[in-house]
């Protein structure tokens, strides 16, 4: 039963790491309460096990862009229960997006320019948005140094600074293994 909470495309199977992942989401819809209804109806498309700074490691959920909006109403909880069972980790959920290249209206078969949210920019920045959920991002600045290096500064909302901020290490690392980019958060 717990593998209909992942569903791989191209009918792939899953790895022993995604079967767990997928046991504990399937675990958690029989034991908790007020998440069971929404929880019922969603699954992931992947998991991914990534190590961060000082020795720790992160568990990065895929889940499906449409079911994006429906795991948002349960993340804190889902998150929550999530860490309880993989302890000493941090547990982010991200969507599952697709990245069009530039020649994309030039491909055979193709009709109309390529959407701005398929952009290589725009599913980056929805990554960030994503890893920083709930927490709200209120500004980013790019910083370049003389050497040629960038520097993505994120500041995120101060109401929220105490739950967040033990996880700001969390989030760079993941950010830097999922776009290759350096990313520095503060409030």
């Amino acid at each position: 039963m717990a593998s209909k909470k992942i569903i791989k495309t191209g009918g792939a199977l899953p790895s022993e790491f995604e079967t767990s992942v997928a046991t504990e989401l399937f675990n958690l819809e029989m034991t908790a309460g007020e998440i069971k209804p929404v929880l019922k109806t969603l699954y992931i498309t992947a998991a991914k096990e990534v190590e961060v700074a000082g020795g720790k490691s992160a568990i990065i959920i895929y889940v499906p862009f449409k079911l994006l909006k429906s795991f948002h109403k349960i993340q804190q909880r889902l998150i929550r229960e999530l860490e309880k069972k993989f302890s000493g980790r941090h547990v982010l959920i991200v969507a599952q997006r697709t990245i069009l290249t530039k020649n994309f209206s030039r491909q055979q078969g193709t009709s109309g320019v390529r959407p701005r949210s398929r952009t290589l920019t725009a599913v980056q920045d929805a990554i960030l948005d994503d890893i920083c959920f709930p927490t709200e991002i209120v500004g980013k600045r790019t910083r370049c140094k003389t050497d040629g290096t960038k520097m993505l500064k994120v500041f995120l909302d101060p109401k929220d600074q105490v739950n967040v901020e033990s996880k700001l290490e969390t989030f760079a690392s993941v950010y830097q293994k999922l776009t290759n980019k350096a990313v520095a958060f503060s409030f």
